[in-house]
């Protein structure tokens, strides 16, 4: 098995990287800046993927039989909203047609559960509707009808992998955990909405056995990747304040709260358990420990 990875060296690739290498694929990296580590079963090739000729020329290099499709627009802003979304749905159908046409056999791309209908709280992928309320989620849902019907029309398989929050070492430093824990150790104050809102989080390493279970094993369709938990935003700053010791510094309500931010937003991990054999393994205290001690190595 080969495996092309896009987004090999972003905050997601670069952990599924490891698990597909464990998992028993080689590996075609891509990737835009520095490659990653040197590794007997992982190819690095440099490919911008918003350049036709550069996305062909890294399809015709992997020669891969999979293809896991992590890479999207890079995390700044109002990463929900951009309008570059819609050019990264153009980029992927793009990138996904060539593979197919190179002879690939199996998809696997990355969706999001900013693709669901949020009013109900627990998503469940064949029984919560798909009303995404963002370009992001939008987008992604586009994406992930686009290839279903592709690998219909080709007979290849399609696999869908819906990504709850994701924290972890290596995640941009404007996201919750990641802030938070940069804000602590400095000694800074780390200011939250009211943090009644009630989430799935799920650690990175958690993120990528499950993309790599579903590249391996013979499934189809969209399965969450939850960890089924919930949480409180205020418990989960709370969380990272206790490994700190220093929960004097959190200051609840200190921000407004989006006026559309739904109460609850949970995945259902029943599918990927019962079809995958797959469940998050880390649960909340060790996993902000590991990040931790990873965000003070890299400092």
């Amino acid at each position: 098995m080969r495996a092309l990875l896009t987004g090999a060296t972003g905050f997601v690739g670069r952990h599924v990287l490891d698990a597909l290498i464990e998992t028993g694929f080689d590996v075609v990296a891509a990737h835009r800046g520095e490659p990653g580590a040197a590794h007997a079963r992982v190819q690095w090739v440099r490919a911008d993927l918003t350049e036709r000729e550069s996305a062909r020329a890294l399809v015709d290099a992997a020669q891969a039989t999979h293809l896991v499709h992590l890479g999207w627009r890079a995390v700044s802003g109002d990463v929900a909203n951009a309008r570059d979304n819609i050019d990264w749905l153009g980029h992927s159908l793009a990138l996904t047609r060539d593979f197919v046409d190179a002879g690939g056999r199996r998809i696997i791309g990355c969706g999001s559960c900013f693709e669901y209908d949020w009013s109900g709280g627990i998503c469940h992928e064949d029984k919560t509707p798909l009303a995404p309320a963002t370009f992001y989620g939008a987008a992604k849902h586009a994406l992930h009808v686009a290839l279903a019907g592709l690998a219909k029309q080709a007979r290849i398989e399609c696999v869908w992998a819906r990504i709850f929050f994701v924290y972890g070492p290596h995640e941009h430093p404007n996201r919750l955990v990641a802030a938070v824990i940069n804000a602590l150790s400095e000694g800074r104050p780390a200011e939250t909405t009211h943090g009644r809102q009630i989430r799935d989080y799920v650690h990175v390493d958690d993120v990528a056995r499950g993309i790599a279970a579903l590249a391996r094993a013979d499934v189809q369709g969209a399965f969450n990747i939850a960890s089924g938990a919930t949480m409180t935003l205020k418990d989960l700053v709370y969380a990272i304040a206790d490994e700190l010791r220093c929960p004097d510094l959190v200051r609840i309500g200190a921000k407004q709260a989006p006026a559309y931010e739904p109460s609850i937003i949970v995945g259902d991990p029943s599918k990927a358990r019962n079809l995958l054999g797959f469940e998050a393994r880390i649960d909340l205290r060790d996993g902000i420990a590991r990040t931790i001690e990873a965000m003070r190595r890299a400092a």
